[in-house]
This record gives structure tokens, C-alpha cells and sequence, in this order.
């Protein structure tokens, strides 16, 4: 009976691993086969896979009938040498059984890996490959989730699913024709039992199932919120605010609800076992009977009805998971349908199938009569039109909201112009590779981004293969090499995540030496200066001087420093170029410029009489 409620309690916490169900999942067949293709590089293995199990199913049947034999034979014949044979034999049986597990264990880890390995690259690779609108229209922890969580549930489909779904139509298929050839009455008595635990091992395996979806989403939350408030910003933003006894509320809620999920769920599992053990022994209990009638009278051996009872775990549990495949498998589908999901997500930006080159890149940069929007009917950019020669700085200034930080998107490819084109050396951007684009442009943003790792490593991204020495003149044309060489371990300084172990204008400063490390022909500088101080800015200014000569650049300033020294200046308003000159110029039409520079850039200005030249 033992074996019997061990059997049943495996089957029950299988059912229950499970992934839940998306309702109204249904296979379809271009699902089959793409599940199919990731499966089927797996196909050797697979064959190996099934004759393992097929192996260990036979083996198994083996301990029952040596039992048989050894009570109805060895021991009333005083068969020494039987017995010593057939008691041999159940362990070399169990044995031999137990290192085909190994192999097999062995063999069912490494296919699922290989098919998590695969689906995992080409979901990063798919992700890689979306627009800016994609990561700013999606969570982070949802697309962690995915990568995470749903593609590591392959390994349970794989593992659990699809090897516990062949191991138990073969224990169950063997079971019933070694039983069958035994005894057909008491064969038919075990299985008028099975109804006894299929019905409630289905409906509490259902219960569960919905708990454990339950308890996923709610620990999901608790990792998002943790994730969140312990972050260094989150922390400090805790610690600022004094909400820390605000934010352990929040914790012991969502810990609560994890909490109280966890409980019901093993104690459903517990209740469960209970009836179980109740229920378990009616099938041996009417073998027993019916068996110990029959063999009084002579009609059946002791030995068999002992076999039978022994035979009762390996059928009774295995098909209880059969009764469920149906439930597992919709499982197995929904997982890879959310798979699917990201792996079929458009490229709103891609390469062009026949790619153009530049072949002696100059930066010319154009915008000719260019429409965005970030959502239909919506305009951010309306009919914008203007060049940018090589050499030249191309100051963009204007109130917020007027599509400022778009233009440097387009410029860079992050997003396509809905009408008309962007340019580059006369090319359109669409018509270059998205490698090439990103060799020819290069940005530093407000808000800078650095890894949690070593200076070193955070600099190489631009150039992976550059020497230690291109590195360290690229620091110094920055102004932070100095800097750099002081801190504890110089280049291998690990600067912490999102570089907090550096000052603002510090990680700017690395930021600039990265662009000088990758050597573009046009400079984006997204309000690069504007939260700096006036030392750091007056050092990253320096620093930018070299870099401007000979390149394009594109800068969003909101200091008077950078838009004295630009070439040309466009005054963005409302998605359009209202205006466009020179400082001065603009100062004197008394324009949108004019008040922009007394609202803005004057306190940056010497107090002096008139309006400011160069």
C-alpha cells in the first residue's frame, strides 16, 4: 500500500508543477510544428530517451515477479539456490534500473537545455532587434519574465511533461499486460478500482493547479517589488523620504498574500494524502479478498496476489497522469504560445534586404519633410526639413515637449520617419545596415548609462578590441584619465550598478571617452550637460572640443555656452522648425529664440547691456 500512496503522491505534485493553463488555450497546428523544429535537433537523444524508459518499465516489472516465484516456489520447495538466484536478481533488477535512470536523467537535462538554450537566444536575439517603442511601451519585468521564467518552463515541459507523459503510457501499458497474463479476474478488479482515485486526484489536481498560477503571479509581484525598492535608487529613495516603515507595510502585504497562498496550497496537498490513505486500500483490500478466497481454494498462488498488490503503484499513479495529460498538455501549449509571443513580435526597425554602404562616410545629415508619431493621429514632428553639413554643430533648442530628443532618435535610426526620409552622405537610413548606422553615430544622453562592472569593460563597448592605450588617450581627451588612475584599482575598477560609485559629471566624462573611443561621424549630445556642474561642464566641454572637428553634431543644449559655438540653431516648437540661424541673428528677430534665451540661457550670460555676441 506504501507503494501505492508514493506513486499517487509523485503523480499529484507532477500535475501540480505544471504551468496553469491560459483559458481558452487550444494546440493549433503551426504550434505543433514549431515546437516540432525545436524538438527535433533533439531526435537521437529522444529515441535514446524512449528506449531508457521502455527499459526501466520492463525492469521494474521484474522485484514483483522474482517475489512471486520466491513465495510460491523457492521457499515451499526449500530452493536455495533459487532464492539466493531470484533474491540476486530483484537487486541487480532495482540496480540496473537505477543506472539507466542516471543516463536517462542525463540525457532528458541536456535535451532540455540545448532546446532552452535555443529558444532563449532567439528571444534575446528578437528582442535585440525591436525599436526604442518597443522598451518604452513594455515593463521590464515582463520582459524579464519572459526570457526568465516562461523559457526556463521548457525544461519542465520537457523534463516533467512530454518524459513523464512516455514513462507512464509505458508503466501503464506493461503493467496492464503482465497483470492481464497473471490473473484476468483480479485484473479486472484492479481496474474497477482506478475510477476510486482518478476523479478526486483530477479535481484537486485542478485546485492546485489554479493555487499554484495564483501563488506564481502574487511571487512575481513580490520579486518586482523587491527588485524595485532595493535597488540603490529605490533605496535612496526610501531612505530620503523617511519611508522605510511605509515600505515594510507594502513588503509584509505582498509576503502576506505569498504566505497565505503557500499554506492553502499544502495543506490541499495534505487533506489530499489524508483521503488517499483512506482510499488507497480498497484495491489491495479486494485483491486480498477476493485473492485470499482464491487461493484457499486453490485456484490462485499466494505469490501472485502479492505481485498484484505490488503492481497496484505502478498503475494506479501512472494513470491518474494520464487522466490529466490533456490539462498538461494545453500547459505545455499555453507556455510555448507566450514564447511565441515575443518571437513573433514585428521589426518595426530591421535591415534593408539589399543594404547600401558608405563608402568614405563624410556625416552629412539630412531631414527632408519629416512626419513622426509615437502614437496614431498624434504628431511629434511636422514637416521637418533642414541639413547638416560635416563639421557643422546643429544646436536644437525649444520648449519642452517640441520634439527635440525625436529628432536625435530619427537621427540615429531609433525610430523611422513616418513621411519622408532621414539621410546620411545622401543615403536614407533605412537603406543602411543597422551595424554600419550604429558605426557612424554615436550619442551621450543626460542620463548616463554605465554597466556594473569594471571602467575597463564600460569603455571597451565601444570598441571592444581597442588596446589599453587607445583606451587611456580616449580618457584623457576626456578629462577623466586623471580620475580614472585614482581610484582604487584604476581600469578595473568596478563602478557599481548604474555607476553610482562615480560622480554625475564623472560618469558623463566616461561617457564622452566613449565616444572618442568609437571615433563617429555624428555626435549626438542629448542635453549632455545641462545637470552638470560648471566645472564638470567646462571639463566635458574641453573635452568635446577635438571631437566636434570634422564630425556632424546634433546637440539638444540648454546652456549658452553650446548654442554661442553652433553653426546653425533651430528652434523647435510644437513638432516644427519655427526658426533657424545663428545666436545672434535669432536674438535680434526678437522671436521664440529671443524669450527662450530670457527664460533660459540669460542667467548664463555676463550681465551686460544689449543683446550678447560671440
Amino acid at each position: 500500500m506504501g507503494t501505492v500512496l508514493e506513486s499517487l503522491s509523485m503523480s499529484m505534485h507532477w500535475m501540480s508543477s505544471s504551468p496553469p493553463p491560459t483559458p481558452g488555450t487550444r494546440i493549433r497546428m503551426d504550434d505543433t510544428r514549431r515546437i516540432g523544429r525545436y524538438l527535433l535537433p533533439a531526435w537521437k537523444p529522444s529515441m535514446l530517451i524512449l528506449v531508457c524508459i521502455a527499459s526501466t518499465s520492463i525492469l521494474g516489472l521484474l522485484p514483483a515477479l522474482f517475489m512471486r516465484d520466491i513465495i510460491d516456489k523457492a521457499i515451499p520447495h526449500k530452493d536455495l539456490a533459487g532464492l539466493n538466484w531470484m533474491v540476486a536478481g530483484m537487486i541487480g533488477a532495482s540496480l540496473f534500473s537505477g543506472l539507466i535512470g542516471v543516463g536517462q536523467n542525463y540525457l532528458v537535462t541536456v535535451m532540455g537545455q540545448n532546446v532552452m538554450f535555443t529558444i532563449r537566444n532567439d528571444m534575446y536575439d528578437r528582442l535585440l532587434r525591436q525599436s526604442l517603442r518597443f522598451f518604452t511601451n513594455t515593463k521590464s519585468g515582463e520582459v524579464l519574465s519572459r526570457i526568465q521564467n516562461d523559457v526556463g518552463g521548457v525544461q519542465g515541459v520537457v523534463t516533467g511533461t512530454m518524459v513523464a507523459l512516455a514513462t507512464n503510457v509505458f508503466m501503464v501499458t506493461s503493467t496492464l499486460i503482465v497483470i492481464f497474463g497473471m490473473d484476468w479476474r483480479l485484473s479486472m478488479i484492479a481496474v474497477g478500482v482506478l475510477p476510486v482515485f482518478i476523479l478526486p486526484t483530477r479535481r484537486v489536481g485542478q485546485i492546485r493547479k489554479k493555487l499554484s498560477k495564483e501563488t506564481q503571479e502574487r511571487l512575481a509581484e513580490l520579486t518586482s517589488y523587491v527588485q524595485e525598492t532595493l535597488s540603490v535608487s529605490g533605496y535612496l529613495l526610501a531612505r530620503l523620504f523617511g519611508a522605510q516603515e511605509y515600505e515594510r507595510g507594502r513588503f509584509r502585504e505582498r509576503a502576506g498574500a505569498v504566505r497565505d497562498l503557500q499554506i492553502k496550497q499544502n495543506m490541499l496537498g495534505r487533506w489530499f494524502l489524508m483521503f488517499l490513505m483512506m482510499f488507497a486500500s480498497v484495491g489491495p483490500a479486494l485483491i486480498f479478498l477476493f485473492g485470499g478466497h482464491e487461493a484457499i481454494a486453490g485456484r490462485i498462488t499466494v505469490g501472485t496476489i502479492f505481485a498484484f498488490v505490488t503492481y497496484l503503484g505502478r498503475l494506479y499513479g501512472p494513470f491518474s497522469g494520464l487522466v490529466n495529460v490533456h490539462v498538461d498538455i494545453m500547459s505545455a501549449a499555453s507556455l510555448f504560445r507566450r514564447i511565441f509571443e515575443y518571437l513573433d513580435l514585428p521589426l518595426e526597425i530591421g535591415d534593408p534586404e539589399k543594404p547600401a554602404a558608405i563608402t568614405s562616410p563624410r556625416g552629412e545629415l539630412r531631414f527632408e519633410s519629416v512626419w513622426m508619431g509615437y502614437n496614431e493621429g498624434t504628431w511629434t514632428l511636422q514637416d521637418v526639413s533642414f541639413e547638416a553639413r560635416p563639421g557643422e554643430m546643429v544646436a536644437l533648442v525649444g520648449p519642452s515637449g517640441a520634439g527635440k530628443t525625436t529628432m536625435t532618435y530619427l537621427a540615429c535610426r531609433l525610430y523611422d520617419p513616418a513621411k519622408g526620409r532621414v539621410t546620411l552622405d545622401g543615403i536614407d537610413l533605412r537603406d543602411l545596415r543597422l551595424a554600419d548606422v550604429a558605426a557612424l553615430t554615436s550619442t551621450v544622453t543626460q542620463e548616463t548609462t554605465l554597466f556594473h562592472a569594471t571602467v575597463e569593460e564600460n569603455l571597451r563597448y565601444a570598441r571592444p578590441h581597442a588596446t589599453r592605450a587607445e583606451i587611456e588617450d580616449a580618457c584623457r581627451v576626456a578629462q577623466i584619465h586623471d580620475v580614472i588612475a585614482a581610484l582604487p584599482e584604476g581600469y578595473e575598477t568596478v563602478v557599481g550598478e548604474r555607476g553610482y560609485k562615480l560622480s554625475g559629471g564623472e560618469k558623463q566624462r566616461v561617457a564622452i571617452a566613449r565616444v572618442v573611443l568609437r571615433n563617429p561621424r555624428l555626435l549626438v549630445l542629448d542635453e549632455a550637460t545641462s545637470s552638470l556642474d560648471s566645472r564638470s561642464e567646462a571639463l566635458i566641454q574641453a573635452a568635446l572640443e577635438p571631437l566636434f572637428e570634422g564630425r556632424t553634431s546634433l546637440v539638444i543644449a540648454h546652456r549658452l555656452s553650446t548654442v554661442r559655438k553652433a553653426d546653425q540653431i533651430l528652434v523647435m516648437d510644437q513638432g516644427r522648425i519655427v526658426e533657424h540661424g545663428k545666436h545672434a541673428e535669432l536674438l535680434a528677430r526678437g522671436g521664440l529664440y529671443s524669450k527662450l534665451y530670457q527664460e533660459q540661457f540669460r542667467q548664463d550670460d555676463e550681465p551686460a547691456p544689449g543683446p550678447p555676441g560671440f
